[in-house]
């Protein structure tokens, strides 16, 4: 909901500088058309995603979800993106969705819905691969430290190295 992240934002006197995107599934940018229209905030989203982005109808039929049709930066990981004065490495983790992206900046990343606490993104969706995901979560173990804060997009924060502990989903890494 637009309206409630801009009352959360103005709640905390903070601006929305930028709106970047992981993946396309509509819970995760129901609010964008109208967030990126009532901000003037530039939009960065995954490449690989962009016709969910401009026609969710099509990909979520019933589900109301204004399409994005304003400017955005293309993203297919490996780029690095300036926003809020912080510069974000961006990788592509597919698994949860094709083109998935994680921003990493200053020992956080941002996961989206690849890695969560105590759990992992759901592969059962159109699209989505164990295989695959549990490669994308590979590659992030081994790039980054034990101690990177997690911040996923839903539930609390955690960190690489108690995911790598502990995530039953994750026993596989830990062999």
């Amino acid at each position: 909901d637009a309206a409630e992240i801009r009352l959360s934002l103005a709640r905390s006197c903070a601006t929305c500088a930028a709106i970047l995107l992981t993946h396309s599934h509509y819970d995760h940018f129901g609010a964008l058309a109208d967030l990126a229209e009532g901000t003037g905030a530039p939009v960065w989203l995954p490449e690989g995603e962009l016709d969910v982005f401009r026609r969710p109808s099509d990909f979520f039929p019933g589900i109301a979800i204004r399409p994005y049709e304003g400017e955005a930066t293309l993203l297919s990981g490996g780029e690095t993106v300036e926003a809020a004065g912080l510069s974000f490495q961006v990788l592509l983790v597919p698994g949860h969705s094709p083109a998935h992206l994680a921003y990493y900046a200053d020992g956080s990343l941002f996961s989206g819905d690849v890695l969560f606490a105590d759990s992992v993104g759901r592969t059962d969706l159109p699209f989505g691969s164990w295989d695959m995901l549990l490669d994308s979560i590979r590659t992030l173990v081994e790039s980054y430290p034990p101690e990177t804060a997690v911040y996923s997009g839903h539930g609390p924060a955690t960190t690489l190295g108690a995911e790598l502990a502990r995530n039953p989903f994750l026993a596989e890494l830990r062999a």
